[in-house]
């Protein structure tokens, strides 16, 4: 399918078969999804469908995730590119022989031009150009018309046109005209729509890519303990209520809940938070996560469809598959434009013929003809996508990577911006952001006997401790004893010395007072911070807060985008007071907080149905659901491969100031759209009446179809410079 008509006409073939109760057919994914009664036969829908000209493939479990389908698109590609060689190489010849006075050719007689012309043409116009003849024909079996359809009328109207002056050179006796050739016309515009249709396809193959990388994260084995033994078994043998077995450095292999054993797990890809999450006896695990330190037992709760990946997976289809195909306004137009060109030219033929001079047949034949070329959709064909192509290369330059027209088209129509916190305005790497020191220590010193306490911990806040020490070149020696205190923090022996890293937990636990130095935990944690107290032999010498720093130009971001009046909203699994300590520091007034992953896109589904078109910024597996179902998914460059196939825009510099730009260009670049579609049928409504002949009974004049080719190629040259004109717009 390659237009809004081509959903239609698939609809209706779907719709007319018996127990159909709806249809909806979607064009990027190429899915149609159909509510029916009880015995629905499929093979009628199949039949229904390939009538209307397009072959269908019933979904099964073998291709649940488009396996078959993503071969079925490469084949189609590399279809498309090998057609558009064949046809760009012949056509460079072809141009040379038609302008064969200006090239040094003219000993080569004009009729014998002709015929090499011709045989030059055929490949192109019957092989490379065959599907467009295929849908037109099939189009006009169920009275429809698109752009396949003035494609194949324009181009075999020049081709037999131009057969008839190499058959019947006599043709032209008693008129003013000359005869002439126009293989040129016909072999050039079904390359330049090839070359459209090849860019296109290309892009709509990445639609299932997210699917495919989502699917990749499952863990493929499990080590289950049965009768005391340990069996790595596949993933699919794993039934509810089994004992897993998850060593340092695995995947967690599906949901469940921990029944021996403590560890931290980096659940980064699922809930896009950076700080592992302590695991201990009776807390939950979900399936993809990544054990990091310590050997858990697992009881699996949820297991194959069920699994939060699954769900994720199954929401990201869903987005994608939700998704109304986008109207191009030349497709629109091209429905009504193409009939009434057909009745224009057949009025034109009999008005000729029965009213016409003689000789009436040769008048006829020629301004139906011309008719037909000076309509040739080339310029209509180039309109959008070249504009989208300098664009898109536009935003490339400033590392703005737009993967689709929809997306260019959609960004400056969004009215709200949601953004993930995590790793879209902040760094998504905890950093230290403040040091207290009391009782006569220094800053130093308080750092120095949290970092050698921290040194052997492989805990993110540890990490940047240790980290942040380094850069004040402290050299950290090692502790002679260390014991993690899970939920609590670290205790470590040094030179006689007992060093506590924690929270109030583990300072209770010790029996060390903190009630002086709770006005500075509540600061820090009001600011969205994390606080540490460290004390050494029973005595708080400190405290260090950390927390994952906001990124150089997200307040900037922020500002410009409440410029263009747009809503900006911020999601987060934090905690509220955590989350609007953040948004309060980048000036933004809304905040949805404590939002599952799966919640994400439910939070975007509910101001769409407040009728927001909504853009949706984030960078995490857990943003992949929210990304597919918003009007607009803009991707961090930083962020997971899943992330980056779900958006539609990437930003390759993680600069938040890049979604302002994307905006800018997006509108910049539909204005140059339609300025390219204004000239594309200008020439068309000029030019349709003078082809017709409507000039001949004032002036005597009549548009030779040469003259309606030039008209026709004069177009196209106006619309790509038109769009080669935006390499001046400045980001």
């Amino acid at each position: 399918m390659h237009c809004a008509s081509c959903v239609l006409t698939v609809e209706k073939a779907i719709k007319k078969v018996k127990n159909v109760k709806t249809a909806n057919v979607n064009l990027a994914t190429e899915k149609a999804t159909i509510e029916h009664e009880e015995n629905l036969d499929f093979n009628l829908v199949k039949k229904e469908v390939q009538k209307s000209g397009y072959d269908v493939m019933l979904q099964t479990e073998k291709f649940e995730h488009h396996d078959h389908a993503a071969m079925l698109k490469e084949k189609e590609i590399k279809d498309l590119k090998n057609k558009f060689f064949l046809g760009a190489i012949l056509s460079v010849f072809i141009l040379i022989g038609t302008y064969q006075d200006y090239v040094g050719l003219d000993f080569i007689s004009k009729q014998s031009m002709f015929i090499i012309l011709l045989l030059l043409t055929i490949p192109v116009q019957f092989y490379a150009g065959f599907m467009f003849h295929k849908i037109a024909l099939n189009n006009l079996k169920h009275f429809n018309f698109d752009m396949n359809s003035l494609v194949s009328i324009g181009t075999n109207a020049a081709f037999v046109y131009s057969l008839f002056v190499i058959v019947f050179p006599g043709l032209f006796t008693g008129t003013t005209l000359k005869a002439d050739v126009y293989f040129d016309t016909a072999a050039v515009i079904i390359t330049l729509i090839i070359l459209g249709r090849y860019l296109e396809a290309k892009a709509r193959s990445r639609t299932s890519q997210a699917i495919k990388k989502l699917i990749g994260l499952q863990a493929k084995t499990a080590t289950v303990i049965r009768n005391n033994k340990e069996f790595k078994i596949p993933i699919e043998e794993v039934k509810i209520n089994d004992v897993l077995l998850i060593k340092p450095g695995e995947k967690i292999p599906t949901d469940g809940i921990v029944i021996s054993g403590y560890s931290s797990i980096d659940e980064s890809m699922i809930t896009g938070e950076s700080i592992p999450v302590e695991k201990t006896v009776k807390d939950i695990v979900i399936g993809g996560t990544i054990n990091k330190n310590g050997v858990l037992k697992i009881k699996a709760t949820k297991i194959g469809k069920d699994t939060m990946l699954s769900q994720i997976i199954k929401l990201v289809e869903e987005a994608q598959g939700s998704k109304a195909p986008i109207q191009r306004l030349a497709d629109k137009i091209a429905s009504i434009f193409v009939p009434i060109v057909v009745v224009i030219s057949i009025l034109t033929f009999l008005t000729w013929y029965f009213l016409g001079p003689e000789p009436a047949f040769n008048f006829a034949l020629l301004n139906f003809v011309g008719v037909l070329i000076i309509a040739c959709p080339c310029a209509m064909g180039l309109a959008t996508p070249t504009a989208i192509m300098v664009g898109t290369g536009k935003g490339a330059e400033s590392g703005i990577l737009i993967k689709n027209a929809e997306a260019l088209e959609t960004a400056h129509k969004v009215n709200t911006i949601i953004f993930d916190k995590t790793g879209t305005l902040t760094k998504g790497k905890p950093e230290v952001t403040n040091v207290l020191a009391f009782n006569s220590f220094k800053e130093k010193d308080v750092l120095y006997y949290s970092a050698v306490a921290e040194k052997n911990s492989e805990h993110p806040l540890a990490e940047a401790i240790v980290n942040y020490t380094k850069k004040l070149k402290l050299k950290i020696p090692n502790a002679t004893k260390f014991e993690n205190i899970p939920g609590h923090g670290i205790k470590a022996k040094f030179r006689n010395k007992t060093i506590l890293n924690g929270n109030r937990r583990l300072m209770k636990d010790y029996k060390i007072n903190t009630l002086k130095y709770e006005d500075h935990l509540i600061k820090f944690e009001d600011e969205g911070k994390t606080a540490i107290l460290i004390a050494v032999n029973k005595k708080i010498v400190g405290i260090i807060a950390i927390a994952d720093t906001i990124k150089e130009n997200s307040k900037e971001a922020i500002k410009q985008l409440h410029l263009l009046k747009k809503e900006v909203i911020m999601i987060t699994g934090d905690n509220e007071r955590t989350g609007k300590a953040i948004a309060k520091q980048l000036g933004i007034n809304k905040v949805l907080a404590n939002v599952l992953p799966h919640e994400k896109a439910i939070e975007v589904k509910k101001l769409q149905a407040k009728g927001r078109i909504v853009a949706f910024v984030g960078d995490g597996i857990n943003d992949a659901p929210a990304l597919a179902q918003a009007n607009l998914g803009i991707a961090i460059g930083s962020g997971t491969d899943v992330a980056l196939e779900a958006g539609s825009i990437v930003l390759v510099k993680n600069d938040i100031k890049d979604v302002v730009k994307s905006i800018k260009l997006s509108k910049y670049t539909l204005r140059k759209i339609k300025q390219n579609l204004f000239w594309a049928f200008f020439y068309n409504v000029l030019g349709i009446p003078i082809a017709a002949g409507i000039l001949y009974p004032f002036s005597g004049y009549l548009l030779n179809p040469m003259i309606a080719a030039a008209a026709m190629a004069f177009s196209s040259v106006s619309v790509v410079s038109n769009s080669l004109l935006m390499k001046n717009y400045k980001l």
